[in-house]
């Protein structure tokens, strides 16, 4: 019997070997590959239940966008998955929206590695199909960064078309946040490479977030509200028991930046979060651009205004 997920994906029939099983332990009983695909914040508390269920040698691959902030700093999702199962694990990010993917449409993706390189090559050469082409980087905190950062920049994209600002601005906000995604990533970790933004995991997801991503969709929905909604109603109205990462990974990109004092540095990916929690009106997307941030210690060209 072919297999459907009648709510996200209706029509798109998925295959015999897709079986969903709401048992976690059952789930991954004598699997040898494990692939995390959840909201951010339940990954802590399936790791916790998964600890001493695992056979020797499983490999982990995440898709999952988002950090735990901690009090000792930020942890990577794929991080907290090696530090909590003890487990190789790699990422896989790029512009995957995947109502396309389900019906073949071509798409790229990145999968990140750290040192071990024939693992992301059993990752690549499991995903890859002739149109879903994957390449591999080794650079984990770079790619999963890509992932987490550009849905932070897809809410101002969002609030942008909400209040009908234009392509212009769109592009420069769009811009902008690319360059306070590579500028955040570096300070983080200086080892995450400057390739790694041009790869599918960066500038094409972050293009393909921006036009029609979620987190694009409802942050124009708030601002055409004049931010009286909140994201929470308009989440629970317009995705129908989907999360949204963007609103989530503001808070915790800011809370990042607060205790670093780096708020000056970041201007848009404060604001998006100040907007989010009404603290800020929606137009003050554009309005932070009077102060302009002196990002040269990570490079990059010099703007002036």
């Amino acid at each position: 019997m072919l297999q459907e997920n009648c709510k996200y994906l209706p029509g798109i029939k998925l295959g015999t070997n897709v079986i969903a099983d709401p048992d976690l332990e059952s789930a991954v009983k004598d699997a040898d590959m494990l692939v995390f695909v959840t909201p951010h914040q339940f990954v802590e508390g399936i790791c916790k239940k998964l600890v001493g269920k695992l056979r020797p040698g499983v490999e982990a691959i995440s898709l999952i966008k988002g950090m735990e902030v901690k009090m000792e700093g930020p942890c990577m999702i794929s991080k907290l998955i090696t530090d909590t199962l003890g487990i190789n694990c790699c990422v896989l990010m790029g512009a995957n929206i995947a109502n396309e993917i389900a019906v073949e449409k071509f798409s790229e993706a990145t999968i990140g590695y750290r040192e071990d390189k024939e693992a992301a090559n059993r990752w690549a050469k499991l995903f890859t199909t002739p149109y879903f082409l994957v390449a591999i980087v080794e650079d984990i905190e770079g790619v999963e960064l890509c992932g987490t950062l550009k849905n932070v920049v897809a809410i101002a994209a969002g609030l942008v078309d909400g209040l009908d600002m234009g392509n212009n601005t769109k592009a420069a906000i769009m811009r902008i946040g690319l360059r306070e995604m590579r500028a955040f990533s570096k300070l983080l970790f200086p080892s995450v490479r400057d390739n790694t933004f041009f790869e599918s995991c960066g500038v094409a997801d972050l293009i393909t977030t921006c036009l029609g991503g979620r987190n694009r969709r409802v942050a124009e929905a708030f601002a055409r509200n004049g931010g009286k909604r909140s994201f929470d109603e308009l989440e629970a109205e317009m995705l129908h028991g989907q999360k949204l990462q963007g609103v989530s990974t503001a808070r915790e990109v800011y809370e990042v930046l607060t205790y670093h004092g780096w708020q000056e540095l970041f201007p848009l990916l404060s604001t998006v979060h100040e907007i989010c929690i009404g603290q800020l009106p929606p137009t003050s997307i554009v309005e932070y651009s009077e102060h302009t941030p002196n990002l040269s210690f990570v490079g990059g060209s010099t703007p002036c205004y």
